[in-house]
């Protein structure tokens, strides 16, 4: 049984939690296959009208887990492998009928934070702390946020997060538009839950259809840029200076 990622049924919501809160969430393999179920579970069950997704413990998601790329890397057929199943994440989360709620708390790195990106709605805790450190390790980000983020902020800024890679808080991510709204620690569940409960109360069809109505129609450059980045993904991870930097770890 695969414990990295539980999910939980509460009426019309399925919560969907990263369960490696020891790692502070970070992604390997097992978490992301965990992930890419349940949110194909929650996609198959009719009475599910919106997923939150968020994590245990001190954090959402701290990025890759480093101590783990070695065997997630260790050809290029690997590679590209680990990284397919990492853009699989995405197009599960846009291409779903239901509408998917990111609760953000805590550390909220790299590969979690395109995620988040994906999602319909973004709630960032107080507390989040967030970058983008791919380009710092010499690798490259997923999740389609070269268009999506160019396409939302800016190229300016877009360039300015993904190659600076500085950290910021939670005001900051309001201010850029990442977040939809900001809320006190204590309240981030709630919050997400209240928005999930007013979500279902309207007409499910019609929801669905202004979801893909909307993300074809704003990312219809979604695919090119996923494509873009795999390939620029896979040659990072496989780059000297990427597993030395792995190594470190």
């Amino acid at each position: 049984m695969n414990e990295t990622v539980l999910s939980t049924l509460e009426g019309p919501i399925a919560w969907i939690t990263l369960n490696r809160p020891e790692r502070l969430n970070a992604m390997n393999r097992p978490l992301v296959d965990g992930l890419i179920a349940a949110l194909s579970a929650a996609e198959a069950n009719d009475a599910v009208r919106v997923v939150i997704l968020h994590g245990a413990g001190r954090a959402f998601c701290s990025g890759d887990d480093l101590k783990d790329l070695d065997a997630q890397t260790a050809s290029e057929a690997e590679t590209q492998d680990w990284v397919e199943a990492i853009q699989a994440v995405t197009r599960h989360i846009m291409r779903s009928r239901k509408i998917v709620i990111a609760a953000v708390h805590g550390w909220c790195v790299g590969g979690a934070l395109e995620w988040a990106i994906n999602c319909d709605f973004r709630l960032f805790a107080e507390n989040t702390r967030w970058f983008f450190p791919e380009v710092g390790y010499g690798l490259f980000v997923t999740g389609g946020v070269t268009a999506l983020l160019t396409k939302q902020v800016g190229p300016q800024v877009t360039k300015e997060l993904l190659i600076l890679g500085e950290r910021h808080d939670a005001q900051k991510a309001l201010e850029t538009g990442i977040a939809w709204k900001v809320v006190p620690d204590d309240t981030l569940l709630d919050a997400a839950r209240q928005l999930a409960l007013a979500i279902a109360s309207r007409p499910a069809d019609a929801v669905a259809d202004v979801k893909r109505a909307i993300n074809d129609g704003f990312h219809s450059s979604l695919e090119e840029a996923m494509a873009q980045e795999t390939a620029a993904t896979v040659r990072g991870f496989l780059s000297p200076a990427a597993q030395a930097k792995a190594k470190g770890f």
